[in-house]
């Protein structure tokens, strides 16, 4: 399975990522690239950062359950639910977003699957660093789809 600590996984991603433009097209959500851009870094921030995000009691029982979908070979599907604290609403700067999804990317893999955070994620719970790096390319990869790259 893909994985952001496979490299050639990893370069396939940037490559994907340096076809996306300003105004490239939205396939479905609400976001705009440079929101979407800042959505995906926001993510790799909560990850390096090793922070406590809320964990309501629904997601505790349900992520559990979902966790064998969300870690398979299956792309996420549209509407999938994001924690509040990365919802990006307001107007970014697409290369400024760009220069910052790279730079955390870049911090991501060298932390490597060893150096993961023990805090759990918000819905899915505790991951092993091989799980997050396989959570995190399938994060990736639906946000790329959504513009079509």
């Amino acid at each position: 399975m893909m994985s952001l600590f496979d490299p050639p996984d990893c370069e396939a991603l940037r490559r994907r990522f340096a076809e996306l433009h300003p105004d490239s097209p939205r396939r479905w959500g609400r976001m705009d690239p440079a929101q979407m851009l800042a959505h995906c870094a926001a993510s790799l921030d909560g990850v390096l950062a090793d922070r406590r995000l809320h964990r309501p009691l629904h997601w505790r029982l349900l992520g559990p359950l979902v966790r064998p979908l969300a870690l398979g070979p299956r792309p996420f599907s549209r509407g999938t639910a994001a924690p509040q604290e990365i919802v990006v609403t307001d107007p970014r700067e697409f290369d400024a977003e760009l220069r910052r999804l790279a730079h955390l990317l870049d911090r991501f893999v060298q932390r490597g699957a060893e150096g993961m955070p023990r805090e759990p994620h918000p819905f899915l719970g505790r991951l092993t660093g091989r799980q997050w790096g396989r959570l995190m390319y399938k994060h990736l990869d639906h946000h790329l789809r959504q513009f079509g790259v």
